[in-house]
């Protein structure tokens, strides 16, 4: 699942741009940040219950409470344990008929936890804490924290890839580990994830992505994967993991048993992924074994077909061979099984929303993540009881594990979080000081056969930003990070769903006339809406264009790497994993030569770049 927010559609103003700018500068003062230390420590982590995670307790451990509660649910009350409801992390006054549905959702029909999306980070807290408060059971909270908190907990605009005014600390796509190659950088993700995502209320991160990325069509994991070779994955995967469950939060390793070789996204089909079993041992499974080594405690479904493990054509979230046999039995995984969001086309379009509750139920799924019809959903679960599709033991097996991990963490003596302390924590500059190192190792400078990188000095200096329409901070961070190392710049802006015509393009190329340099970054990046990997619309025209008319244009991937397929005939060509603002300002230091750069492709391109390849540049001495 990546579920983005539902956008805030406008136009930044003058006065907005100037302050996104202000914090690029101030995120980009000097490259130092990017590379070296913080100058004071990390807060310590806070003291904490017992492992979270997929481990079970210690022999003998009390459990007085998991099991009373247990006891002295109806049936209704433990199939609403499993069904989790999605919602906004934005501000909602009391009075307003959204306040009400969720009052409805956690009073009346008792749901045991909620995924909490877009909000800023207070606001978060806030709806948190009230919605616990109205909770007869403490809730589990869950979010989607790929690139730490600040995936959803931000300021600002709530669009992709925005760069937030403030707001949680938000790391670099995933594939930027797989570029640096540095566990212990992933490790350090994991543990601000969790310290930041813990002050907000939130117990479990839906990450990492533990999916190999070995097909380069893949329109929906792409970057957001670590990358194609198994062996890499698992390490930085296991070291995120063991970040992530150190610090007091719940990791989940997705898309369980891989989502990275197929051309269709699941959120808008049924993908299949015809490989032998033996394949899936030697690749799409590497990661999560080790992951479950490292004491992972969750685990998301892939709504995607693998015959290999289930002959019978229903996607694995739906698949007892899959869930109950090899996670369960073969794999001796312990922890929670959540399946990906229940209103995607991969798991529903066979056979609509409530019977896909019950057959997942009947797979060994612990928790139905955003069903549409949440009432409907729990009571399709009961159907299933009643219908001898399952007993009811089998569902408290599910409730059981969810109440344990609720006393595990302590929920059940303390469920509130302190808001005045969200400040001091969450998106703290030290924090902040991971993610740009994170993103300045990820640099990964694919091909640079005519030395352009560094740019010359006292170029004179064109900026293309080729970006989606709703991203309307696309670029901003870059180029007010260039522009303090080369005055002499000038910025356009392409908006490639909206006028990537003819008429656009030759106006750039009349732009280019007068530049030394033309640097051209695209903003396409994987996401839940998109079918294809594809280059966005007039990129490469305008690549084209540019290299024929000798401007030699650098090109900067700001999330999807495999772009270079489709313009190879380019020079220079740098990937810098992700729009936020941290990969922005790395990337235009490394383009000034104010950083080392050192990525390796943790992907291969084909047939243009190898796995593994990359040039090196050393930050220039004067």
């Amino acid at each position: 699942m990546r579920r983005g927010s539902r956008p805030i559609v406008g136009l930044m103003t003058r006065a907005s741009r100037l302050a996104v700018a202000a914090v690029a500068t101030w995120y980009g003062a000097g490259a130092a940040w990017a590379q070296r230390p913080p100058t004071r420590p990390p807060p310590a982590p806070r003291p904490q219950a017992p492992r979270t995670g997929g481990r079970p307790a210690a022999a003998g451990a009390p459990r007085a409470w998991s099991d009373s509660v247990l006891g002295a649910l109806s049936l209704r009350q433990k199939a609403a344990q499993l069904v989790w409801p999605w919602l906004m992390g934005d501000y909602v006054p009391e009075g307003s008929l959204e306040w009400a549905r969720l009052m409805q959702l956690v009073m009346e029909q008792q749901v045991g936890g909620i995924i909490v999306s877009v909000g800023q980070p207070t606001e978060i807290a806030l709806k948190v804490n009230a919605l616990q408060r109205l909770s007869n059971l403490p809730l589990l909270v869950s979010a989607d924290y790929e690139t730490g908190v600040g995936f959803r907990a931000r300021e600002g605009y709530f669009v992709p890839n925005a760069i937030p005014l403030g707001g949680a600390t938000n790391f670099p796509l995933q594939m930027a580990l797989g570029a640096s190659g540095d566990s212990a950088l992933a490790y350090e993700q994991g543990r601000v994830t969790a310290l930041e995502g813990r002050a907000l209320g939130v117990h479990i991160a839906f990450g990492p992505v533990l999916d190999v990325n070995n097909n380069p069509l893949n329109p929906v994991i792409g970057a957001r994967s670590i990358g194609e070779d198994p062996r890499v994955v698992s390490r930085l995967g296991a070291a995120l993991v063991r970040g992530i469950e150190e610090h007091g939060m719940v990791a989940t390793g997705k898309h369980f048993p891989g989502h990275g070789d197929t051309e269709v996204n699941s959120h808008l089909a049924l993908p299949v992924v015809s490989v032998s079993r033996g394949r899936l041992d030697s690749l799409e499974l590497v990661p999560f074994r080790a992951a479950v080594r490292a004491g992972l405690g969750a685990m998301m479904t892939y709504h995607g077909v693998l015959p290999a493990l289930d002959s019978t054509g229903v996607p694995a979230t739906l698949s007892r061979q899959v869930l109950t046999g090899l996670l369960r039995r073969e794999m001796a995984f312990d922890g929670l099984i959540i399946t990906d969001a229940m209103d995607m086309a991969g798991v529903t379009q066979q056979f609509g929303v409530l019977e896909a509750c019950k057959r997942a139920i009947a797979a060994g799924a612990d928790v139905l993540l955003m069903p549409p019809d949440i009432a409907g959903s729990i009571d399709a679960v009961v159907a299933g009881v009643h219908e001898g599709r399952y007993t009811e033991a089998r569902l408290d097996s599910s409730v059981r594990r969810l109440l344990a991990l609720k006393q595990r963490l302590g929920l059940h003596r303390r469920r509130l979080v302190p808001v005045d302390s969200v400040r001091h924590l969450v998106g703290d500059s030290a924090h902040v000081a991971v993610a740009g190192r994170v993103a300045a190792a990820g640099l990964t400078l694919v091909r640079d056969s005519l030395g352009q990188v560094p740019l010359p000095r006292e170029s004179r200096v064109l900026s293309i930003t080729v970006a989606p329409r709703a991203d309307l901070a696309a670029g901003t961070a870059f180029n007010a990070t260039l522009r303090r190392g080369a005055p002499r710049l000038r910025t356009e802006l392409l908006l490639s769903d909206l006028d990537a015509g003819a008429g656009a393009v030759e106006r750039l190329f009349a732009a280019a006339d007068s530049a030394d340099v033309v640097i051209v970054s695209s903003f396409a990046i994987q996401t839940s809406t998109t079918s294809s990997s594809a280059a966005p619309g007039g990129l490469t025209a305008l690549v084209q264009g540019l290299a024929g008319r000798g401007k030699r244009p650098v090109v900067v991937a700001f999330g999807n790497p495999y772009l270079l397929r489709e313009i190879p005939q380019v020079a220079a060509y740098l990937v810098a994993w992700g729009g936020s603002t941290v990969s922005q300002v790395a990337a235009a230091h490394g383009l000034l030569g104010e950083v080392a750069i050192r990525g390796r492709l943790p992907v291969s391109i084909p047939p243009v770049a190898p796995l593994g390849g990359g040039v090196t540049r050393s930050p220039r001495t004067n």
